[in-house]
């Protein structure tokens, strides 16, 4: 059984900065993390894998030659290997040219899988869309937010516990299926000092778009069917009426008198 992991590599939140002119994230130059989401994911596999036995994790992410820290991240968490998407034609994708172009490396560097698992969303931009995108691209099924998962049917389908607005639904798929992971109640591991160690010795692969069978114009910011026309932050509120150090009844007197300067009563 293979389980492949999308991650992504993210910046710190405080650290975030927008080319005004492109709309695109600058990460030159800032400190990045393995995006929280994606190390859950990286720890359902790791579960499946502990679990079930006989299967084989690898973690796929599509970034800048310094994304190769996240892989490895995954790869001391316990992952058995891992592939990096470099290249400056990738650069500036949207979420469809993103999930276009590892959807593409996918069928032709890793060909068969059973599950691919991310995290629900990216911290950076919160969109939740790479997940949804790739997995109609490959044409699987889909789940998402889940909580928890298990194989079924002797390891031909997947049930997955997902998170919806009115509490959990639990889902069956057949296998090959994609999950999206949400945080809840698990604890994402600690790599020891010997598995930072080996982690070094795991493969590692780096490929370009010269790599895949895909066209200039499909992939980075060419490809892109969405355009980020204008950033601007929020406008800032102006501050309530606070009521500070008054009994019940002559805060409720000054909440009505309020009400009434404003003609809500």
């Amino acid at each position: 059984m293979k389980i492949l992991i999308c991650v992504k590599q993210v910046p710190e939140i405080t650290d975030i900065k927008i080319n005004t002119e492109t709309g695109t994230l600058m990460r030159e130059g800032v400190d990045s993390i393995l995006n929280p989401f994606c190390e859950y994911a990286v720890e359902k596999a790791l579960e499946v894998k502990e679990k079930n036995g006989d299967v084989e994790t690898v973690a796929i992410s599509m970034g800048p030659p310094q994304a190769k820290s996240s892989l490895m991240r995954c790869l001391e968490m316990g992952i058995d290997r891992a592939i990096l998407l470099a290249d400056r034609k990738f650069a500036g994708a949207d979420t469809w040219a993103t999930a276009f172009t590892i959807a593409s490396a996918i069928k032709e560097i890793e060909g068969d899988f059973d599950l691919i698992l991310v995290g629900k969303q990216a911290i950076d931009g919160d969109t939740a869309q790479v997940g949804p995108e790739l997995s109609e691209t490959l044409g699987i099924p889909q789940i998402m937010y889940c909580t928890d998962l298990e194989l079924t049917d002797n390891k031909k389908k997947i049930r997955a516990t997902r998170e919806i607005e009115t509490g959990k639904e639990t889902l069956e798929a057949k296998l090959p299926c994609l999950i999206s992971v949400s945080m809840g109640p698990m604890i994402r591991r600690i790599p020891s000092f010997t598995e930072i160690l080996d982690a070094r010795k795991k493969p590692f692969k780096t490929i370009s778009s010269s790599d895949i069978t895909i066209k200039e114009e499909e992939i980075g910011l060419k490809g892109s069917l969405t355009q980020v026309i204008k950033i601007f932050p929020p406008q800032l509120k102006k501050q309530g009426t606070i009521i500070r150090d008054s009994e019940p009844s002559s805060a409720a007197k000054k909440v009505i008198e309020f009400l009434r300067e404003k003609n809500f009563v």
